[in-house]
């Protein structure tokens, strides 16, 4: 099972499902360029299309032939365009099954919080990047939980995750995902669509960026799609809600 996390966090977004999903599957728990222990090289492009491309030199690397994937908001992203590499015939390794959990499956209804939308800015981004400090990053994170979880610790360690090692330096560089996901709507919504992977998805509706709405859309487009609606779950399914995102997973 390949496990692929949000933007601005890194393989802690699996940390309290990991335990439960080793006792059935082996786990890849890859950090994407940029983010938590992964190099950030400070003068690179990064885009969606290369953390694809990685994914798949780390199968390579690993000799895998086959596995299940659970992709997570920034994530959603790769894995669709790994889904389109599928339909055209280029994706060396068999998808099993594909697991989505909040993210952009469909760009015109996500909504990314203010402070992604200001690190794509030219000027501003940068001296974002360069002053935030934990205690605002805090805040800024908090509207992604559910207000009945006390997000203190995740926040933290996705704090830690986003900053070590340089990470202040790429952000505004890593925040381009946006406009890559916007380019690729109609192919990744396409490849999605029509699919012959088994997909389903584990969604936290009261997520303020990708939550009910994108949940009716997808449920609209694709009925047949098992849907595991968190009602009292927002942004973080596997955080805030780790026993029924792992229930959801296993199929139980």
């Amino acid at each position: 099972m390949t496990m692929l996390h949000a933007f601005l966090s890194s393989s802690y977004d699996w940390a309290r499902v990991a335990p439960t999903l080793a006792q059935q599957y082996a786990l890849l728990l890859p950090d994407f360029l940029g983010f938590g222990a992964s190099e950030k090289p400070a003068e690179h492009s990064y885009s969606l299309h290369e953390q694809a491309d990685l994914i798949e030199a780390l199968w390579a690397l690993d000799g895998i032939t086959a596995t299940v994937v659970v992709a997570h908001d920034y994530a959603v992203s790769v894995t669709q365009e790994l889904l389109a590499r599928r339909a055209e015939g280029k994706l060396s390794v068999d998808l099993a099954a594909v697991h989505l959990l909040n993210g952009g499956v469909y760009p015109h209804l996500y909504r990314p919080q203010p402070a992604s939308m200001m690190l794509l800015d030219p000027e501003r981004g940068p001296k974002l990047a360069a002053t935030l400090t934990q205690e605002l990053f805090a805040l800024a994170v908090k509207p992604t939980f559910a207000g009945g979880f006390d997000p203190s610790e995740d926040s933290a360690d996705i704090w830690h995750a986003a900053t070590r090692d340089g990470g202040r330096e790429v952000a505004t560089r890593l925040a381009t995902y946006i406009n890559d996901r916007a380019a690729q709507s109609e192919r990744w919504v396409t490849a999605l669509e029509q699919t012959d992977v088994p997909v389903s998805f584990v969604w936290g509706m009261l997520d303020p960026v990708a939550g009910a709405d994108m949940a009716d859309e997808i449920r609209e487009r694709l009925p047949s799609a098992p849907f595991v609606a968190l009602d009292d779950v927002a942004h973080w399914p596997a955080l805030e809600a780790f026993e029924q995102v792992v229930a959801a997973l296993l199929g139980a």
